[in-house]
């Protein structure tokens, strides 16, 4: 990869794929004008926007009904070539008075429903569903001329099945709309979707990047308590309390849009419009956001453009056409389409695929009131192959075209990108030639941290590697980061939660407590925004898996670990008013003890009492009295944690670590001097009291 990945490149223009398809040509020469315009690429004629489009103004997706098994699509009256189409799209014509709704999918109209969607090489469209016993003769679509096909059913009501029946050329076949708000399962049918949802006046704003401490959630395992049952955003919310006096406020959710099957990480998106249905839906998504906001908690959401599927895609040859035996109209059919996990990167040079992606994330924000979206893995966006691959422009500009805009529509709301590949071009404004990214995943925190406590001999452990990782920024911000010491990716695909890694065989034990929360310890008082993941805070073991719930008992077994992530919690956020610095851009790494082990830093915002704040972290098992580190100013400096209290484990030493004074001296760089006493695999926050 290079320094900077293609900043300089303009919008791509849009090219016709050799499609062969006058209508198709036409869409993509429309879609290039537009581009040049300064319009998105892609917008069909007649339309303003899709459903969920930039506008904010369309409607989001439907609550699912119970799964079925996908029947009904199979019920499809499909027929040869219908010699009535001509008759069919005359008299649509006719009775059509007003012009055609804006917008994809299934759209409520005064009278009806409208449909469009995108099949640029099909002979022949019919929407199918409940309304019209599935018989591919009754609601024909009439083609706009440039890929699109659009059509009125006025007897098609909310919660009625429906799907699209193609023909194109020597087959017919029925697809669920790419754009449905909701499906039965991710093969079974699109749902028709009032999208009106009471909000109750929800304005909930997120906290300022630099207040924000996140927690990552799979709902599908965060809130159930059997292994026979998944979870759902109802059981999720019988948490909320917890996540209340854990202190959080910020949720980021695993993906959540339809995927295959019941159980999944959700990076396997079938239908990227609609919610999980074995979550409960679209409606009960919302009605979890709107309770997470009431109780002051902002809602990430977790998005994944790198690849579709590649299960149970309908988009795979939508419309029956492909080349090199590819995926069809959504997809490359070239060697750009190959990604880890299948040949299923969406084509991000082909205008309406951009708009299809686009207006999925101004969906979220707009329609669901979601305060920021995490971005998988954009390294296979921005790349064909991965780190230190080619790059791939079109998916570099797809992501400033995405980002730019939100920036714009939705301002404050955090974008953040998992590269791991420290490149701080993720996170350089649009306008300079970046991707606009608010923070990205920082692989140059967790790595160096994990190896750190992980490691099983204390000699191995190397002090400057964890310094590097403390002070480590991007563009000179430490807010641009994101930093952890679990997240999903590293606490499964071979490796565990940091408990177990420490102590396999008993992932609860001193070792265990003490090192994980040691990793915590940093991971709150370290320069960046803050994540832990589900059930960390309570010595949750083993590896994630989707199909195991978490262990909630632990969270009454080890309720003085779950205080002591609370209290970190508090004064990261300087809940009590002593700590602001923990909150500021700034941090001197003061002492760095290799023989020792022992760490020691600044932080602050402006400086000051209240705001200077020094941490003190030893990586041995070995207790340390009367040791010498410089302080940033002489004075009373309070203690205002001591992970070694046994108020937080029973297990724990208890070792006596008081309150200093700091003396006239100069030591490590500072101008006064002070000794602590601090225990085995402990961290010291101390600061000075504010002013009365």
């Amino acid at each position: 990869m290079s320094d900077q990945p293609t900043a300089e490149i303009p919008m791509p223009a849009v090219a016709a794929e050799n499609q062969g398809a006058e209508g198709t040509k036409e869409s993509e020469k429309q879609a290039q004008q537009e581009e040049v315009n300064g319009a998105a690429p892609g917008q069909p004629a007649g339309s303003a926007g899709s459903n969920g489009a930039a506008d904010g103004k369309n409607a989001a997706v439907a609550e699912n009904p119970a799964k079925t098994n996908g029947e009904a699509s199979k019920q499809a009256s499909i027929t040869s070539k219908d010699t009535h189409v001509k008759d069919a799209h005359s008299k649509n014509a006719e009775t059509k008075e007003e012009p055609p709704a804006p917008g994809m999918g299934a759209m409520l109209i005064e009278e009806g429903v409208a449909f469009r969607v995108w099949a640029p090489h099909a002979e022949e469209v019919s929407v199918i569903g409940d309304f019209n016993k599935w018989n591919a003769r009754r609601n024909h679509l009439e083609s706009e001329g440039n890929g699109y096909w659009y059509g009125e059913v006025k007897n098609a009501k909310v919660g009625q099945g429906y799907r699209f029946w193609l023909h194109t050329g020597a087959d017919e076949v029925t697809r669920i709309d790419p754009y449905a708000r909701a499906v039965t399962n991710s093969i079974g049918n699109g749902i028709i979707y009032d999208p009106s949802f009471d909000w109750e006046g929800d304005d909930f704003h997120i906290d300022d990047w630099n207040r924000l401490v996140i927690y990552e959630m799979h709902i599908g395992s965060f809130g159930e308590h059997s292994d026979d049952a998944v979870g759902t955003f109802e059981k999720a919310l019988a948490h909320l309390e917890h996540l209340k006096r854990l202190g959080v406020n910020a949720v980021q959710l695993m993906p959540v849009a339809e995927f295959a099957g019941d159980r999944s990480w959700g990076y396997n998106p079938a239908q990227i419009y609609a919610v999980e249905s074995a979550y409960g839906g679209p409606d009960a998504f919302k009605r979890f956001i709107k309770a997470m906001h009431k109780e002051g908690i902002a809602v990430i959401l977790d998005v994944v453009y790198n690849h579709f599927g590649p299960s149970d895609i309908d988009l795979w040859r939508f419309d029956g056409w492909s080349e090199n035996d590819g995926g069809g109209i959504y997809f490359y059919q070239d060697w750009k389409a190959v990604t880890p996990w299948g040949n299923t990167r969406p084509d991000y040079g082909r205008g309406e695929v951009r708009r299809y992606i686009y207006d999925n994330a101004m969906m979220w924000l707009a329609d669901y009131h979601i305060d920021g979206l995490r971005y998988d893995a954009t390294v296979y966006i921005r790349t064909v192959k991965g780190p230190g691959d080619q790059d791939l422009p079109d998916g570099w500009t797809l992501l400033q075209w995405v980002n730019g805009d939100i920036a714009t529509k939705f301002p404050g709301r955090v974008l953040i990108a998992e590269d791991l590949q420290n490149n701080e071009w993720l996170t350089k404004p649009v306008g300079d030639g970046g991707a606009g990214f608010s923070a990205q995943w920082d692989a140059g925190f967790v790595h160096p941290i994990r190896g750190a406590v992980i490691e099983i001999d204390d000699s191995q452990r190397s002090m400057p590697s964890v310094a590097g990782a403390l002070s480590l920024k991007y563009n000179n911000g430490a807010y641009h980061r994101v930093i952890y010491s679990e997240s999903h990716d590293e606490v499964a695909n071979g490796k565990a939660r940091v408990p177990q890694e420490i102590s396999p065989n008993d992932p609860t034990n001193f070792f265990a407590q003490k090192r994980s929360t040691l990793a915590a310890a940093l991971v709150f008082t370290a320069p960046g925004i803050p994540m832990i993941f589900q059930g960390q805070e309570f010595l949750q073991g083993a590896w994630f898996r989707d199909d195991v719930p978490l262990d909630w008992y632990q969270n009454q077994e080890f309720r003085g670990i779950v205080r002591l992530y609370r209290d970190l919690i508090a004064l990261r956020l300087n809940r009590q008013g002593f700590t602001r610095g923990l909150t500021g851009q700034n941090i001197q790494i003061s002492h760095v003890n290799d023989a020792n082990n022992v760490v020691a830093f600044h932080r602050w915002e402006s400086g000051g009492p209240g705001d200077d704040t020094f941490v003190v972290a030893n990586f041995t098992n070995e207790a340390k009295d009367n040791y010498q580190v410089g302080f940033p100013v002489e004075g009373l400096w309070k203690l205002r944690l001591n992970s070694d209290a046994q108020v937080y484990s029973k297990e724990f030493v208890g070792h006596t670590s008081v309150d200093v004074t700091a003396s006239k001296g100069d030591y490590d760089g500072f101008p006064a001097t002070a000794t602590v006493s601090i225990g085995p695999y402990t961290v010291l926050i101390f600061s000075q009291e504010p002013p009365k």
